[in-house]
């Protein structure tokens, strides 16, 4: 007979089938009588005959039919292999895998034994990795559930990308490439940095807009590569190596980025080359490839991982954008100092304008001068009488003397007259010059305090028309008029 392959079906049952023997299909008007069919599929009768009698049909136990069908499928479909997505996955204490093996559409349960598995390479597996299976077809009785007898288990597709991944990072973590200890931080204030990316992707777009919004006059230096192929990583290896050999120009730091895909799409920025490339950079590289819940092995290397292009430009812009605001702050911070003090400021020179000083400075000084005479005379007075005491006390020394020829009493009180008078007049030159300097303090202070020379250091006096000093520009509606002072004459103005 013809081989033929078959899909056979029965509720949610699904498998697919081998070569097929021996095995008919035959037409219902040809049908032999007394004849019992096995159905696999909804349809057309498949398998051997059975004889019964036309009375009574032949009974079969569970056991028997789970036999016959699990004879057929192992006969009829032998070894097959199978891909699909692992899926409740559990290791027993024996050894032994039990998992299924699922697709969008259905799934079928496999076991794999502890002496085949002992047999194959060395592979982890889990839930949700991509699997191709090699193992037979098979019926586990007690249940009366099909299922895949493993024989063999190899990685598919992305699963098999996965495995290679985790062998590379674990090399290049035991040779220190990925340790935090080498990374360097990014300059706070770049001016000029370089981008390898493919110059007609998405990623290079964002990554721009965002940097152009947040530091325009940031200058950008693109090298433009290949991020997917075959080659494209040493591209992007030799890129790093000529952005870091001052060719194109000295730079701050270097940034590589593409967008998101799968694991395939962005096993470039995996490839040793191109680690090797980050670690021997002279400049600081940040690594933004992918989407967020990318991660690549230049992501490890990189001096800093950014989740996506533009939280990169986000990134690289921060302390620019930091320092603008700060600088805002600082401004505010004078405008309203610089305010309170001139508040202050006027308030006091219109305290002074009242005060004599002010209104008549030469009367204010000769006022002063009066005083001091004053204290001068005060201070005179008082040694004149000590100069009359002095003369008492020397005359009743000299009769003292005269009668009693103490000529040792009188050297002494002469000397104590001289050193009396020393000191009196040091006390009055003393404190005179203290007075003096007093009055130069004061004359100073006045000179500085004048309005004439605040004008004279380039400020001016505004006022309105009633002559009030304007000290904010609250409260004015257009058309009033305002008088401005300055050093060498006023002007007049309007608020429009």
């Amino acid at each position: 007979m013809q081989e033929t392959n078959q899909i056979l079906k029965q509720g949610e049952l699904s498998f697919s089938m081998g070569p097929l023997q021996e095995v008919s299909f035959i037409p219902r008007e040809k049908r032999a009588p007394r004849t019992k069919k096995i159905i696999l599929a909804k349809g057309e009768p498949v398998g051997e005959t059975l004889p019964q009698t036309p009375l009574v049909p032949r009974i079969m136990t569970v056991s028997q039919v789970t036999k016959r069908v699990a004879r057929l499928l192992e006969e009829g479909i032998g070894t097959v292999w199978v891909e699909g997505e692992i899926s409740n996955y559990r290791k027993q204490s024996s050894g032994h895998h039990y998992f299924t093996l699922k697709d969008s559409d259905s799934q079928i349960a496999c076991v794999l034994f502890g002496r085949a598995a002992a047999m194959m390479p060395p592979l982890s597996l889990a839930d949700g990795i991509a699997v191709q299976v090699h193992g037979e077809v098979t019926v586990y009785q007690p249940r009366g559930q099909y299922q895949l007898l493993v024989r063999l288990v190899q990685l598919k597709g992305e699963g098999l990308l996965q495995a290679r991944l985790e062998a590379l990072k674990q090399q290049l973590v035991r040779e220190g490439l990925f340790d935090p200890s080498r990374k360097r931080s990014l300059p706070k204030f770049p001016k000029r940095i370089g981008v390898v990316t493919s110059p007609t992707g998405a990623a290079l777009a964002d990554f721009l807009k965002v940097l152009h919004r947040r530091h325009p006059g940031l200058q950008v230096v693109i090298y433009p590569v290949r991020v997917q192929g075959k080659g494209a990583a040493g591209e992007i290896a030799r890129a790093i190596e000529e952005l870091n050999s001052l060719a194109l120009g000295p730079l701050d730091l270097i940034v590589l980025t593409r967008g998101g895909g799968s694991l395939e799409d962005l096993w470039e920025f995996n490839e040793e080359v191109i680690v090797r490339a980050i670690v021997a950079s002279s400049l600081p590289i940040v690594s933004a490839v992918g989407h967020e819940i990318d991660f690549t092995l230049s992501d490890f290397a990189a001096d800093l991982r950014a989740p996506t292009p533009s939280a990169a430009a986000e990134l690289i812009a921060a302390d620019s954008i930091a320092l603008l605001e700060q600088a805002r702050s600082l401004l505010r911070r004078i405008v309203r100092e610089t305010t309170g003090s001139w508040e202050q400021r006027s308030s006091e020179t219109r305290r002074l304008e009242n005060t004599i000083l002010f209104r008549a400075p030469e009367r204010f000084l000769s006022e002063v001068q009066q005083r001091i005479d004053h204290l001068e005379q005060r201070l005179e007075n008082p040694i004149q009488r000590r100069c009359e005491e002095a003369r008492f006390q020397i005359e009743r020394a000299s009769a003292c003397l005269r009668s009693h020829h103490p000529r040792h009493v009188i050297l002494q009180a002469q000397q104590r007259y001289t050193t009396n008078k020393k000191q009196l007049e040091y006390d009055l030159h003393h404190r005179l010059e203290l007075i003096r300097g007093r009055i130069e303090n004061l004359r100073s202070s006045l000179a500085a305090l004048s309005p004439r020379a605040t004008l004279a250091r380039g400020f001016t006096i505004t006022r309105d028309l009633s002559g009030t000093v304007v000290s904010s520009s609250k409260n004015w509606s257009p058309g009033a008029t305002l008088q401005t002072e300055f050093e060498d004459g006023s002007i007049s103005s309007r608020i429009v």
